[in-house]
């Protein structure tokens, strides 16, 4: 839809620019510097351009009649898509910067009407507070080697892995403080899959270098790991959780794109889905099997 929508924008200036070229043109000839037939090709190609235009507009249409049409589909059968698909899973749902409620009252619906539940909360305070995680950091001698501005890349893999592991956790132990914003439920158990979400703006620096590390750590989790937008995000996460290796869902305030986290989240093949130009795999996985339980 963005790339037809685009391609309509791109039409519509070139269209313009030849318009007011044919004025000059018309204006120039009378002085001898534009001749009859320059002035004849640039009209028909002013013409070829309106018909192309007026094609793309069409298609524009056609696509937005679609697209509406798989949304309704998508909403009438939302419950039989979901349905059962994460029983009895515990799901993390991590925020870089504030928790954004919206968002998370989308996934906690999704996840709790797939059968699963949203166990652990964080959100992430960014940018990284760096001397304060240093001191706590360098002061025992288990993180010392996590410490300093050359480590920010592995310190955001290890967070990753204690977030999600069951076992213990001596590196959030020490800088919850510094690093955590919010956070809410525990897990006794390993998780079962961990949905991220991007309300902040982009990092540079040391804390960019963390956040590398962080998304890594998650893409190299045995679970499921999968980026969420939301539709008009003012900064795009989705590509940066793509090219550290995520899973990725665009418009997670669509109905279709919900089920594209749960059907990422119950183990369909990893990729970007969703709607608007960051789907690159289109709107939707193909879902995993259904568990079934043998009597």
């Amino acid at each position: 839809m963005f790339d037809l929508r685009y391609h309509v924008a791109s039409l519509a200036a070139v269209f313009v620019a030849l318009v007011l070229g044919m004025f000059v043109g018309v204006g120039l000839s009378g002085r001898g510097f534009v001749s009859d037939a320059e002035r004849e090709n640039l009209q028909a190609r002013i013409e070829e351009l309106r018909l192309e235009r007026d094609a793309a507009v069409a298609r524009v249409a056609d696509a937005d009649v679609r697209d509406q049409a798989f949304e309704d589909f998508v909403r009438a059968s939302y419950a039989d898509l979901v349905r059962g698909r994460l029983d009895g899973r515990s799901i993390a749902l991590v925020f870089v910067g504030s928790v954004d409620q919206g968002v998370a009252q989308t996934v906690r619906r999704a996840v709790i009407e797939a059968g699963g539940r949203v166990a652990l909360l964080r959100a992430l305070r960014v940018p990284l507070e760096t001397e304060a995680v240093d001191g706590r950091l360098g002061a025992n001698p288990d993180t010392q080697a996590l410490s300093g501005a050359d480590n920010r890349e592995q310190l955001g893999r290890e967070v990753a892995r204690e977030l999600v592991g069951s076992g213990p956790k001596p590196v959030l132990g020490l800088v919850a403080a510094e690093l955590v914003e919010e956070q809410s439920g525990s897990s006794p158990i390993a998780l079962d899959g961990v949905v991220l979400a991007r309300p902040a703006p982009p990092q540079a620096g040391e804390t960019q270098e963390f956040l590398t590390g962080l998304y890594a750590g998650f893409a190299a989790a045995q679970v499921p790991a999968v980026g969420i937008d939301e539709s008009g995000a003012s900064t795009r996460a989705a590509p940066v959780f793509r090219r550290r290796g995520l899973s990725t869902v665009s418009g997670i305030d669509e109905a279709s794109a919900q089920v594209a986290l749960v059907f990422l989240l119950a183990g369909a093949s990893s990729g970007s889905y969703g709607i608007g130009s960051d789907a690159v795999d289109g709107a939707l996985p193909i879902p995993a099997p259904r568990q079934t339980v043998e009597e």
